[in-house]
């Protein structure tokens, strides 16, 4: 890496250093002398002639001083050099160069998890290599992913890594999709089975190294076969593919939990393109890159973000202290941000493309609930589910509510949920999962924080009874092989009944807070299904306030407005649930 001083050139010849102009850089260069001598005193370093005897302007010395600063054994020192930095907005464009060029991997972290840090602080990405002669990305891409152990391997990453390897771009995109998106983006229903989505066999070469990059011997692999080199000018080529760019933004941020690979990371020129993701509008990409440069932050974060574990709030760093945790965890073929995104309407439909959030957000506890309660820490988790085997996403993975409840509970635990005070909110099997996570959690000495430290939980539209879902899942012959998930929803379900009993006796004896939302309005799912899918007494916990809300099963976690019922009363909730916990 090059670095450059930037000073002003003095002529050679003596007879011009006698005047004016001689004695003024004279008297300038003992000020400054003087200013870098109590800097040094200041900083408790050394003061070093070398450096002082360089004949620079006097608004030089702040770049300078404050790249020493941020270089001090001082963390408090290096935070507010940082701070100092990100808020500076005056400077000439070589002066940022200065900074970016000559700042360490610490220091460039901080600055782009700094809210206000100007862009010219981030060098650009360098060149990339070419691709080898007669090849593609979509033939590197194989490489890489051939290139990866394939022993000793979950069943799912044999899947995605046998389809990227071995399949025709056009039998790939046969085995995609899905009929139904349940508690996401609608119900669609797919009316032709001779329609299959458009995929492409790098989509499911990220895939398969998305799964890959969850072990960290394969992000060694990964980063030494040229994968960070390779994944960049795939995310430069698809700049309009969002699904593309997420993968990939997925693979980056799981490679990030590996502390020793952070200086690679930084050194392939990733992190421009993280501060660039971090300011976009877009909800999704803005979560990703914060996830990403969360990991690569060892100064000020020692949570770790896992795979499906997004921060909504705060995404930069702040001062604002951070006195509680509020997470959401979506159901039954949801997603991390949609399910929680503001209920559709014709009006707000036009007004989507508005960066005026008061108008429509695409997910109110990052827009809404962030500003209204500032000291919560907001996570979002997100995970795979489906309605029928058929269609899932990986075939051989049958997850019950058991293994996923461990697994999301690792993943929560690694990001530091349990050391503060905690509320769940939860929309249809998500509020199993909560349920199956707390009694799972209280069996374990190591999750007890996570027991002592909820204080409430939210459910909306919570089948804790069993869902019609289950019965139509079975009859509906568009749905032959239901999943091991809708088949758990089942109202003769003994697991269900079971989590029902257990977690009712606990939460009496942990005098949780519970508010339960309920829909009336049946759901309508393509054009021949309607359906309510959880009915009054299925939504009937057995404590705390239930409330009927004029909505049907999607729209019952998406307040039509900011002053609507739905938000407001989910607001007032938290507010009083954490009231002693946010005064403290």
């Amino acid at each position: 890496m090059k670095s450059y001083i930037y000073v002003h050139t003095v002529s050679l010849d003596k007879r011009e250093n006698h005047g004016i102009t001689y004695q003024a850089r004279k008297e300038l260069h003992k000020a400054v002398r003087k200013v870098l001598a109590t800097s040094a005193r200041i900083l408790q370093g050394p003061f070093a002639d070398t450096f002082s005897t360089i004949d620079i302007e006097d608004h030089e010395c702040a770049v300078w001083l404050l790249l020493r600063k941020s270089k001090s054994d001082d963390r408090a020192a290096r935070l507010q050099a940082v701070q100092e930095m990100s808020e500076t907005h005056h400077w000439h464009d070589y002066q940022y160069r200065i900074i970016a060029q000559a700042c360490d991997l610490r220091t460039l972290i901080g600055l782009a998890r700094s809210k206000d840090s100007d862009l010219r602080f981030f060098l650009r990405p360098p060149p990339l290599p070419s691709l080898k002669e007669d090849s593609s990305i979509e033939e590197e891409l194989r490489q890489l992913l051939a290139s990866l152990p394939q022993t000793d391997l979950d069943e799912c990453i044999q899947y995605f890594t046998s389809l990227a390897l071995s399949e025709s771009s056009q039998s790939l995109a046969a085995q995609k999709g899905g009929l139904w998106c349940f508690g996401g983006n609608g119900l669609p229903y797919a009316e032709s089975f001779g329609e299959v989505p458009s995929a492409t066999v790098e989509m499911f070469c990220l895939e398969a190294l998305v799964k890959h990059s969850e072990i960290p011997t394969h992000c060694d692999k990964i980063e030494a076969n040229g994968g960070l080199q390779l994944l960049q000018k795939l995310y430069q080529l698809h700049k309009d593919c969002p699904n593309v760019q997420r993968n990939i933004m997925r693979i980056l941020g799981n490679m990030a939990l590996n502390e020793h690979l952070h200086s690679t990371i930084v050194r392939s020129g990733w992190v421009s393109i993280l501060v660039e993701a971090i300011k976009s509008h877009d909800i999704m990409e803005a979560s990703h890159a914060a996830r990403t440069l969360a990991n690569l932050d060892r100064e000020t974060v020692q949570d770790k973000y896992q795979d499906g574990v997004y921060v909504l709030h705060p995404q930069y760093r702040t001062s604002q202290p951070i006195k509680a945790d509020v997470l959401f965890i979506h159901g039954l073929m949801g997603a991390a941000f949609k399910t929680w995104r503001q209920q559709d309407s014709d009006e707000n439909l036009t007004e989507k493309v508005s960066e005026d959030e008061s108008k429509y957000t695409t997910c109110w506890p990052k827009s809404w609930l962030a500003r209204d309660c500032p000291a919560l820490r907001i996570i979002s988790v997100e995970y795979d589910t489906s309605l029928s085997d058929w269609r899932a996403r990986c075939p051989v993975e049958r997850k019950s509510i058991a293994f996923r409840s461990n697994e999301l509970l690792r993943k929560l635990r690694a990001a530091g949920v349990g050391d503060r005070p905690v509320i769940w909110v939860s929309h249809s099997m998500g509020g199993l999962l909560v349920k199956k996570m707390l009694l799972e959690a209280s069996k374990k000495p190591e999750m007890s924080t996570i027991i002592n430290n909820t204080r409430g939980i939210i459910f909306y539209s919570v089948p804790h009874h069993g869902s019609h879902l289950a019965e139509y899942s079975v009859n509906i012959r568009y749905l032959l092989f239901p999943s091991l998930e809708v088949k758990e929803l089942s109202k003769d379900s003994p697991a269900l009944k079971t989590l029902q009993d257990d977690f009712l006796e606990f939460a009496k004896d942990k005098n949780f807070q519970v508010l339960s939302f309920v829909e009336t309005l049946p759901t309508y799912i393509g054009s021949m299904i309607k359906l309510h899918v959880v009915p009054l007494e299925s939504a009937d916990l057995g404590i705390g306030d239930l409330i009927p809300v004029d909505v049907n099963h999607l729209n019952i976690c998406k307040p039509k407005k900011k002053d609507a019922f739905l938000y407001q009363r989910t607001l007032q909730f938290i507010c009083d649930t954490l009231a002693k916990d946010l005064e403290n």
